[in-house]
């Protein structure tokens, strides 16, 4: 894979790079790339999907939006529309797509479409975020139209339809439910994807993780802190035993996005890391070069990726997985904590002392 190094431009009077030619593998999570590589080079994937996507409720939002909310321009939303202009810049976005502002106090944005992508941002998200925040999220969503995320939102969507329709059908639902499960799975990662792509346009971790404390917090950032914040990323991946992991999963498992605590780890971290520096430096993959990568290394690196993050992962139900890939000798007893944990509660017995 030939890399682009070093021309890398500063946006003229801001202390910000653009990227030339940039690839959205050069920020994609390896579980979202690998995904994204094997489609593109299914043979006629383009066609199914685009048919699919006007079939599907996706071309009614797209009237919808139209008809009942605000399309951004120059005489509407102007600094919106200053701030999109940019993002596409920054990450080399020729063909900028249109974005609509829509009354809702929930504070959401997404990007939908496969052949013209479109932004929505909700009036709750809009009112929430001061300027460098928006930036970040409305880099978050160019992200997504580069990465051409709305393959996963349409499948999904196609896919929902049908376990619908075929619900009287045991076995056959149980399948398309299983692609379901997997398509989330990619989908929640490339929303880290696309987190990504919020620093890169933004460039200011700072307000990166302003815009994912006021999404779970609200606008009350003095009663907030970034590093406490964080410390709830932690907590949530280390604290409880087997039970709180058998939950975590459930809890996950219909959600389209990653939790807001575990998207802020999981950004500091990249920020923090080798490729986000090298990337910063002019050193990234370029968009000619897409066509000649290779799925086998892409899914070889996925798989590293899943196995490096269960070896690292403080969370107990990843620990049994390593003692059992271990051969470890105690996990009767881990086993037997597990089940009989709840009788003990149950019972009046503690495991412990009780925690300050």
């Amino acid at each position: 894979m030939s890399e682009n190094t070093g021309n890398t431009e500063r946006l003229p009077g801001r202390n910000r790079r653009r990227f030339p030619g940039i690839s959205s593998r050069a920020y994609e999570h390896p579980a979202d790339r690998s995904a994204l590589v094997a489609l593109r080079k299914l043979s006629g994937f383009d066609t199914v999907f685009k048919t699919l996507s006007g079939l599907l409720p996706e071309r009614s939002l797209r009237l919808l939006f139209l008809s009942d909310s605000v399309r951004v321009s120059d005489q509407q939303f102007a600094h919106l529309n200053d701030m999109l202009r940019d993002a596409c810049y920054i990450l080399d976005l020729e063909k900028v797509p249109a974005m609509y502002v829509t009354q809702n106090p929930q504070p959401q944005a997404m990007c939908i479409g496969l052949d013209e992508p479109i932004i929505v941002m909700t009036t709750g998200l809009v009112e929430l975020l001061d300027e460098e925040e928006t930036r970040a999220v409305i880099g978050h969503e160019v992200g997504h139209a580069l990465s051409g995320h709305a393959v996963y939102r349409t499948v999904l969507l196609f896919l929902t339809s049908i376990a619908v329709k075929v619900a009287w059908i045991p076995l056959g639902n149980v399948a398309i439910m299983a692609l379901v499960a997997a398509l989330r799975e990619w989908f929640r990662k490339s929303e880290l994807s696309a987190d990504r792509a919020g620093l890169l346009v933004g460039q200011d971790l700072a307000a990166s993780m302003r815009g994912l404390m006021k999404i779970a917090g609200g606008n009350h950032l003095h009663e907030m802190n970034v590093d406490a914040f964080l410390a709830q990323a932690e907590e949530y991946e280390a604290g409880g035993d087997l039970r709180d992991s058998v939950l975590k999963i459930l809890n996950v498992l219909p959600r389209s996005h990653p939790f807001t605590t575990v998207r802020a780890a999981e950004l500091r971290a990249w920020a923090e890391s080798r490729d986000y520096q090298r990337l910063m430096d002019g050193h990234y993959a370029k968009r000619e070069d897409d066509a000649n990568t290779s799925v086998s290394d892409s899914f070889k690196e996925s798989a590293g990726h899943y196995r490096d993050s269960v070896k690292a992962s403080k969370d107990p139900l990843m620990g049994l997985v390593r003692d059992l890939a271990g051969g470890a000798g105690d996990l009767g007893g881990k086993l037997r904590d597990f089940a009989g944990g709840g009788t003990r509660r149950a019972n009046g017995a503690e495991d412990g002392p009780p925690k300050p």
